[in-house]
Formats: C-alpha cells, sequence, structure tokens
C-alpha cells in the first residue's frame, strides 16, 4: 500500500508541475504578444477598408451626380472624370501597401517586443534589426504626415454635400419663410469641381430638391462621412504605430550600449 501511495502522490506531482509550467509558457507567450502594434493593425486596417471601399464607391457616384444634373457635355468635365478614374486606381494601390506595410509592421512588433523583453534567447539585438527598426521608425512617420492629408483632402466632398444638403433642408422647412424657391442656387463651378462654361453648372429650386432626393447624392454624402472617419481612424493608427516603434527602439537601442559596456 505505501509504494502505491508514493507512486500516485509522485504523478499528483509531476501533473501539478506539467500545469505550472503549462500556465508559465503560457503567460510567457501573451508577454510577447506587442498589444499596442495588434491594437494599431486592426485600426489600421479598418480604417484603409473603409477609406478606400466607401471612397472608391462614393467617386462612381459623384462622376453620376455631375454628369446628369451640372455637366450636360461630356468635354466639360472630361479631366474630372480622369482624375477621379486616377484616384480610383491609387485608392486599390494604397489598399495593398497598407495592407502588406500592417502586416510587417505586427511581425516587427512581434520581433522587437520579444527582444525589448528578453522572452526569448534567440532574440538579441543586432546592428541590422535596429537599422530596420530605425527606418520602419522614419516611414511610419511620413507615412502619419501624408495621411493627415489625405484626412484633410477627404473632408473637402464632405464640406461640399453638406452645403448642398443643408440648402435643401433649408428650403424644404417651413420656418425658412422663402417667399422664391427657385431664387436658391447651387453653383458647383465655383468649387473649381467643373468650368465656368460647364452646362448648366448650378442647380436651383425644384431641381436641386431633386437632386438632394436621389440615392446617389445621399449614398456618396454617407459614404464620404465614412470615408472620412476611416482616414482619420488610420491617422490614429498610425500615431499609435508612432509611439510603439519609438519606443521599441530607443530600448533596442538602449540596450545594445548596455551589452557593449558589459563586455569591457
Amino acid at each position: 500500500m505505501k509504494p502505491a501511495m508514493e507512486s500516485t502522490a509522485d504523478e499528483s506531482q509531476d501533473q501539478s508541475q506539467e500545469k505550472k509550467g503549462c500556465f508559465e509558457c503560457c503567460i510567457k507567450c501573451l508577454g510577447g504578444v506587442p498589444y499596442a502594434s495588434l491594437v494599431a493593425t486592426i485600426l489600421c486596417f479598418s480604417g484603409v477598408a473603409l477609406f478606400c471601399g466607401c471612397g472608391h464607391v462614393a467617386l462612381t457616384g459623384t462622376v453620376t451626380i455631375l454628369e446628369n444634373h451640372f455637366s450636360k457635355i461630356n468635354s466639360d468635365h472630361a479631366v474630372l472624370t480622369d482624375v477621379i478614374q486616377l484616384m480610383q486606381y491609387i485608392i486599390y494601390g494604397i489598399a495593398s501597401f497598407f495592407f502588406l506595410y500592417g502586416i510587417i509592421l505586427l511581425a516587427e512588433g512581434f520581433y522587437t517586443t520579444s527582444a525589448v523583453k528578453e522572452l526569448h534567447n534567440e532574440f538579441k539585438t543586432t546592428v541590422c534589426g535596429r537599422c530596420i527598426s530605425g527606418m520602419f521608425v522614419f516611414l511610419t512617420y511620413i507615412l502619419g504626415i501624408a495621411w493627415l492629408g489625405v484626412f484633410g483632402f477627404s473632408a473637402v466632398p464632405v464640406f461640399l454635400f453638406y452645403n448642398m444638403w443643408s440648402t435643401c433642408v433649408a428650403m424644404r422647412s417651413p420656418v425658412a419663410n422663402i417667399t422664391s424657391v427657385d431664387s436658391i442656387c447651387v453653383d458647383i463651378r465655383q468649387y473649381g469641381i467643373i468650368p465656368w462654361n460647364a452646362t448648366p453648372g448650378k442647380a436651383c429650386g425644384s431641381t436641386l430638391g431633386d437632386i438632394c432626393n436621389t440615392s446617389e447624392f445621399y449614398l456618396s454624402y454617407h459614404l464620404y462621412i465614412v470615408a472620412c472617419a476611416g482616414a482619420g481612424a488610420t491617422v490614429i493608427a498610425l500615431l499609435i504605430y508612432m509611439m510603439a516603434t519609438t519606443y521599441n527602439y530607443a530600448v533596442l537601442k538602449f540596450k545594445s550600449r548596455e551589452d557593449c559596456c558589459t563586455k569591457f
């Protein structure tokens, strides 16, 4: 009986040590997860997807509105149509680039976090690794500044569509006390979107109200708002990337100096 009891106790002790070892291994692995980079990657993917998807559809709706109501002659808005098509191709490139760049930054975050916390012996700081981290810091700063410009640019169509929408709301408001509805107009030519000789170039009264009631206007207006919000989310994601990559690079550089000092 005594040997049997001892073997049972040994087995239970081995099982408890095995569970403790698995628990410590899980905690160690979770400690190496770059949570800041993970949140930034999810936010970056979501923001870029909203900006690219909604912006592409909204640009197509804008061309439809211009062709049907503001510029009946194709030669008047030919340049604008070419610019919009070019912007749609650029959107494809932005989506592809940021999909790859987000994955690379997340992988770099896993590497630098493990090296900073010294979780694994094989993750050591090297000159090449620090140079790559510094390159990502510089590139992320440049992209962050560029996306600030994109965010400001994406607010322009929101402003234009809001002006049209607010004008239509003012016409339908019973408090406005408007004597002649036909005197209220929206002239797209003053924004420089189409040339001054475009026909008709503006919409007044009931025609303007009909434009605001179309599905193209309603859809494009709200898609531009979502695209602007997506650009803002991307800016926030890049800001988080900046902080995470800068912190990791600074710690890696400091640890490399410590290693050089301990060698002598």
